[in-house]
């Protein structure tokens, strides 16, 4: 196998089992034939189960239908757990069989630039024609030389927390701190609401809060060059000395053991007071408000609103979930995979998946702020620029495969987690400098 070494594949991805060209895209839907090459051809899209489960009944329906009706292409989406996709990808490209297509989070593709594709046509098509992809975009699929992935779309994070409950505590506007929220939080566990926060093994819900959580107090696990681990500092130290106390101040404790879902349910059976989270609570309590109220009986979508994360003493920041579409270089679909993604990336067609979705998610480029979604539901308007502020995994260094190692196998999570666990803050870092230093190596 080109690329990746088998050890160096299932080192990085071991840890993981824890969207026409545009005028040729025009031209074809005019004609209202497909391309005589994807006749009859099948094309294998891997995607992580969504959040907002009819935006997946969309895929697997109308989409896949209007596929083969526009391209003549057979399109078969297959949804798994997201946190599953790492270790089919790796499985994949060790018997060079599989999805043609994967969607993948984050900067996921640095991990297997030898083994994706070229797809740098469809990715610039799509960011001219779209009025520019964000920067979190182009860092997670863009390696500095080469297109590795498709841009697809930004899962958007805020907090989502009980309004009632904060004004209730004496906050009638979100903590703008982390002092702040940490005396708001102690407040409300003292009433049995604590904070909800994953410190597992996630792909999500974990790094969207440590990663900004760390920045915001100065930290930062590399210098611009991309080689220079700077991790075990004083900023570092004393984030992770503030959250030790924070934790057990104002957190439920048993988010250590949390995958991305288990905030949610604890949010939507009224157990935690807030959790950092995509807009799916919010989501899922709009469509079934009888099922989801409050202690006094109305529904819970009603006290619902969204936040940025607090304010640190170096600023503050966030963490949004970029996904992008990488076409396999075993595939033997490559040319029809590509024209998939163009035609899927096209806004008559990416606008049917972005409607569903309600705002979980934006597009990857700036265009889809302009959508008149964002005008029918005052509570998502957080969520409508917020990618423009996100910053990405490896900061201040490039998102680079060395930076998609850190995040995979959830050395910065961990940092934080032992110390909530008791080991001594200074420790704690120590540790995370030495593993950071082996995948820089």
């Amino acid at each position: 196998m080109a690329g990746i070494s088998r050890r160096g594949l299932f080192k990085v991805s071991g840890a993981g089992l824890m969207e026409a060209r545009f005028g040729g895209l025009a031209a074809i839907l005019a004609s209202g034939g497909a391309p005589a090459y994807a006749q009859a051809t099948t094309i294998h899209w891997l995607r992580g189960s969504s959040f907002v489960p009819a935006s997946d009944v969309l895929l697997k329906g109308e989409i896949t239908r209007e596929c083969q009706k526009a391209l003549g292409i057979k399109l078969t989406v297959e949804t798994i757990n997201p946190n599953d996709i790492q270790a089919r990808i790796t499985s994949s490209i060790q018997s060079r069989s599989g999805p043609d297509i994967v969607n993948v989070v984050n900067n996921w593709a640095h991990l297997y630039s030898e083994s994706l594709a070229e797809v740098d046509d469809v990715a610039e098509e799509l960011g001219n024609s779209q009025g520019g992809f964000y920067e979190t975009s182009r860092l997670a699929a863009y390696d500095g030389k080469r297109w590795l992935a498709v841009p697809f779309n930004i899962t958007g994070i805020q907090i989502a927390y009980r309004k009632s409950w904060f004004t209730e505590a004496g906050y009638a506007k979100f903590p703008e701190t982390w002092e702040q929220y940490r005396e708001a939080g102690k407040k409300l566990k003292a009433k049995g609401r604590p904070i909800g926060q994953t410190l597992g093994h996630t792909f999500a819900d974990a790094p969207n809060f440590f990663y900004p959580y760390l920045w915001s107090w100065g930290g930062k696990e590399v210098e611009p060059d991309g080689k220079t681990i700077v991790l075990n500092s004083r900023e570092t130290v004393e984030a992770v000395k503030f959250m030790a106390a924070f934790w057990k101040d104002a957190h439920e404790e048993g988010g250590l053991a949390w995958d991305d879902t288990s905030n949610n349910r604890a949010f939507l059976a009224g157990t935690i007071c807030a959790t950092n989270n995509g807009a799916s609570i919010y989501l899922e309590a709009l469509r079934k408000p009888d099922a989801y109220q409050t202690e006094a009986g109305d529904p819970i979508k009603d006290d619902i609103l969204h936040a940025p994360l607090p304010a640190g003493p170096a600023g503050q920041f966030s963490f949004h979930i970029p996904t992008s579409n990488i076409v396999l270089r075993y595939s033997n679909n490559q040319k029809p995979a590509k024209e998939f993604i163009r035609w899927m990336s096209s806004k008559p067609i990416f606008e049917k998946y972005f409607v569903t979705l309600q705002g979980f998610s934006v597009g990857p480029t700036t265009d889809w702020e302009k959508h008149p979604l964002w005008d029918k539901d005052p509570v998502m308007l957080p969520f409508r620029s917020a990618a423009r502020t996100g910053r990405l995994m490896g900061y201040a260094g490039p998102s680079s495969r060395q930076a998609a190692e850190v995040l995979t196998k959830h050395i910065i999570v961990d940092m934080f987690a032992k110390a909530v666990q008791g080991m001594p803050a200074e420790a704690a870092v120590k540790w995370a400098e030495a593993e950071c230093l082996k995948a820089y190596a």
